[in-house]
């Protein structure tokens, strides 16, 4: 403890004999710290953001479509066409058990929705119960999603996306009003809450009219339907599930289970993954620029430490003489050099979180910020940059110390 507290009052000392200096070198090291803790801020808050967007159309789901086949099978022609049927919604159920939801899905564009005096064109879709967990269609408070009961009656209901809510009621409360689609009146049970969408693949949810898909059959009679989307209990079996799937449909429809041009699949989890990994690379690009910005304060560490060996070298020499040993030396100035290094980096790090807290806490309305989310400091950013200052602060004073603690007595002794 009385060695640190030496270690610590030469510190202080040194600091003093060399204020302009040192002061020069913690205002870099701040500027690094701030630097890549900004940096890494920003790539955590767009991967956290980002990663919220792409859930908003579903989280490890995955998508069929009908296809054509390229193979020819037990006697059957290629270029055959593969339409979905209702039917293979529990088909597919009843033969591949890893499946936790599946719900097929009826797509009609052009249709006239009206209200009051207001007329307008819009995407209606005939979905299932299922479409609230697997697509997130999440109802705003007092309403509700489609239900089994709705899908059994056929009732004639709607759950509303944000967009078209907004663009019929304005801030008004659409739950229990009437609208026409195609001049059939539907009754508005549910409006869903406004969400951020980074995938889609028959336009944003937002600007979607649902109705259940035994209705949808009931009225427009559309004999296939347009895709399925199923949800697996485990994400990681998705692979095999496509697979069954190909041999399941295969048998039924009489093609190759090997023909992937028969079914198209979209495996939105793997998209999910290969995004990740984007992103995790981004951090990294912009943690080695910080790194980068960082690591300029550290040669302004080594070379403090060199002149502050050069201007104590009797100081060195009479240590050394008087039995001081080597390692005694070489801790001194490493121990230094790491305080340094660190009294700037809490520096950096302090304001780099005030800076990014402080954002957050600006009520700036941008459709770009919602999208792209703010700076984030995480526990893990903090750690890192902890680790980075540790590893510099060491490799700054090593080498000095090292030098410091190698010198001969008589000649530092000699030294003016």
């Amino acid at each position: 403890m009385r060695n640190i507290q030496t270690l610590y009052n030469l510190f202080v000392r040194d600091f003093r004999n060399q204020k302009k200096r040192i002061t020069l070198t913690l205002i870099a090291l701040a500027w690094g710290t701030i630097s890549i803790m900004l940096l890494l801020g920003f790539g955590e808050g767009l991967h956290q953001q980002l990663t919220i967007n792409r859930k908003g159309m579903g989280d490890a789901i995955s998508i069929i479509w009908g296809g054509e086949t390229s193979i020819a099978y037990k006697g059957l022609g290629k270029g055959r066409p593969i339409r979905l049927h209702r039917e293979d919604v529990p088909y597919l159920k009843e033969r591949i058990p890893q499946i936790q939801y599946i719900g097929g899905e009826y797509h009609r564009w052009g249709a006239m929705v009206k209200y009051d005096s207001l007329i307008v064109s819009e995407h209606v879709t005939g979905i299932t119960p299922d479409w609230e967990v697997m697509r997130n269609h999440i109802p705003m408070m007092g309403g509700r999603m489609i239900n089994d009961e709705d899908m059994k009656k056929k009732r004639r209901v709607a759950f509303l996306g944000y967009s078209i809510y907004e663009s019929l009621f304005g801030d008004g409360d659409a739950i229990g009003e009437s609208i026409l689609i195609n001049n059939i009146p539907f009754t508005v049970v549910g409006v869903m809450v406004d969400k951020m969408q980074m995938n889609s693949y028959s336009g944003r949810d937002t600007r979607n009219i649902c109705i259940p898909a035994t209705t949808f059959y009931a009225i427009f009679g559309d004999p296939y339907l347009d895709n399925i989307v199923y949800q697996p209990y485990d994400a990681s079996e998705m692979k095999s599930i496509e697979k069954q799937i190909f041999e399941a449909m295969g048998a039924r429809y009489r093609f190759d289970p090997e023909d992937d041009r028969a079914l198209w699949v979209w495996d939105v989890a793997e998209s999910s993954r290969e995004f990740n990994k984007i992103l995790v690379g981004l951090k990294i690009f912009l943690g080695i620029i910080g790194g980068l910005t960082l690591l300029i304060a550290g040669v302004g560490v080594a070379n403090i430490m060199y002149v502050s060996i050069k201007e104590r070298s009797r100081e060195i020499g009479i240590k050394m003489a008087l039995g001081a040993r080597r390692s005694y030396i070489l801790f001194q100035f490493l121990l230094e050099a790491i305080m340094i290094t660190f009294t700037g980096g809490m520096i950096g790090m302090g304001l780099s979180y005030v800076l990014t807290e402080g954002f957050k806490r600006v009520p700036i309305e941008s459709e770009v910020l919602d999208f792209m989310g703010r700076p984030t400091i995480s526990f893990e950013i903090g750690a890192i940059v902890i680790a980075i200052l540790g590893l510099m602060g060491i490799l700054s004073g090593f080498f000095p110390a090292l030098r410091a603690s190698s010198v001969n007595p008589v000649e530092t002794l000699r030294y003016e």
